[in-house]
C-alpha cells in the first residue's frame, strides 16, 4: 500500500500576513476568480480561512529562494554572474526563466541557401526542467533551489529526492506523483503546466535528434537534472553517439578505466575504446599508466 504523509502545502502557514500581488495579477489575466471562497477551493486557505503553506508559496512573502550562478568554462572555478530570486513562486518562475534564457545562445549554420538556427538548450526543455524544480521540491526544508550554468551544461538542483514508489524509469515514462499536488493544480489552472506527467518525456523528446542526452541524478535528499549544451557538443566534442556522455562520466569520476565506461554506457570493449580514442584525439582527456592499470582522466 502506498502511504503519503501529510502534505506540507496543506499545513497552516506560520505567517498569516500574506499578500498576493503577482498571484492576483495572473488570476485576473486569465479571468479566474481569486476571492477567499476560491482560495479555499484551491487550498490556499483552509476551511477556517487561514492561509496554508501553499498560500505562503504563492504569496509575495514566500520564504524560499532560487539561486542562479553563471560560470566560465565547465567547472566551478570562475564566476561570471550570480543572482538570487525571491518572492512568490509565480514570480520566481517567470524571472528565473527570463534570466536563464539570456544565456541560451543561438548557433547559426548555412548548410545551403537557408540559415538554420539552433539554441544551446531547447527552450521547452529549459521550461519543463524549471517547472520540475518548483513542483517537486521539498518545501519543508529552507534550502534554496540551485541552477548552475556552465559552458557545456545547465544543472537544476532541488532539495527532496524521488517521491516514494516512483523510480527514474517511471519519471521518463511520464508517471507522475507530485510532492506538491495542490501547487501543481494551481499551475495547471493558470496554464503554466499543460498536462500532468509530461515534463520529463517532453525534455527527452527535445534531445531526440541530438547525440547528447539529459541526465537525471537522485539521492535520498536531492534531485538533479542536467541539460547538455547541444551547440557546445558540436563545437568542442563532436556528434559521435555517446561521446558527450563518456566525457561527462570521466569528469564526474576523476579517473576511470575502459571497463568502467563499458559498464556505464552498456557498450562493448571496442566501442569504449573508440570513444576514448576520440576524446584523446581532441585532447579532452589524457592517459595515466599502462596495460591493465591504464586510467583515463579529464583535462
Amino acid at each position: 500500500m502506498m502511504i503519503i504523509k501529510r502534505r506540507y502545502e496543506l499545513e497552516v502557514s506560520a505567517n498569516q500576513a500574506l499578500t498576493f500581488l503577482q498571484a492576483t495579477r495572473l488570476f485576473a489575466e486569465r479571468r479566474i476568480p481569486f476571492e477567499e471562497t476560491h482560495q479555499k477551493t484551491l487550498h490556499i486557505r483552509d476551511g477556517e480561512g487561514r492561509f496554508t503553506n501553499l498560500g505562503l508559496l504563492l504569496s509575495d512573502q514566500c520564504e524560499h529562494t532560487t539561486k542562479v550562478a553563471i560560470f566560465q568554462g565547465t567547472d566551478f572555478s570562475i564566476f561570471r554572474d550570480r543572482r538570487e530570486f525571491s518572492g512568490s513562486l509565480l514570480t520566481q518562475l517567470q524571472e528565473v526563466g527570463e534570466y536563464v534564457q539570456q544565456y541560451n545562445r543561438i548557433r547559426s549554420e548555412f548548410p545551403g541557401l537557408i540559415r538554420i538556427d539552433s539554441y544551446d538548450y531547447p527552450p521547452l526543455a529549459l521550461r519543463e526542467a524549471l517547472l520540475n524544480c518548483y513542483v517537486h521540491r521539498e518545501y519543508a526544508s529552507s534550502a534554496a533551489t540551485l541552477l548552475h550554468v556552465f559552458d557545456d551544461r545547465l544543472e537544476y538542483i532541488t532539495f527532496g529526492g524521488l517521491v516514494s514508489d516512483v523510480s527514474l524509469e517511471d519519471l521518463k515514462l511520464g508517471i507522475s506523483l507530485s510532492r506538491n499536488e495542490y501547487l501543481a493544480r494551481v499551475l495547471h489552472l493558470l496554464g503554466i503546466i499543460e498536462a500532468y506527467g509530461t515534463g520529463f518525456p517532453r525534455i527527452f523528446e527535445q534531445y531526440a535528434k541530438s547525440s547528447c542526452k539529459p541526465v537525471i541524478e537522485t539521492s535520498p535528499n536531492a534531485f538533479k537534472v542536467t541539460l547538455p549544451n547541444r551547440n557546445y557538443l558540436v563545437e568542442h566534442v563532436g556528434e559521435s553517439e555517446g561521446l558527450y556522455e563518456a566525457y561527462q562520466y570521466i569528469k564526474s569520476k576523476g579517473s576511470i578505466q575502459r571497463k568502467d565506461l563499458q559498464t556505464f554506457l552498456g557498450i562493448s570493449q571496442t566501442q569504449a575504446g573508440v570513444l576514448l580514442k576520440r576524446l584523446l584525439d581532441k585532447n579532452m582527456i589524457f592517459v595515466l599508466g599502462k596495460g591493465k592499470l591504464t586510467k583515463y582522466i579529464a583535462h
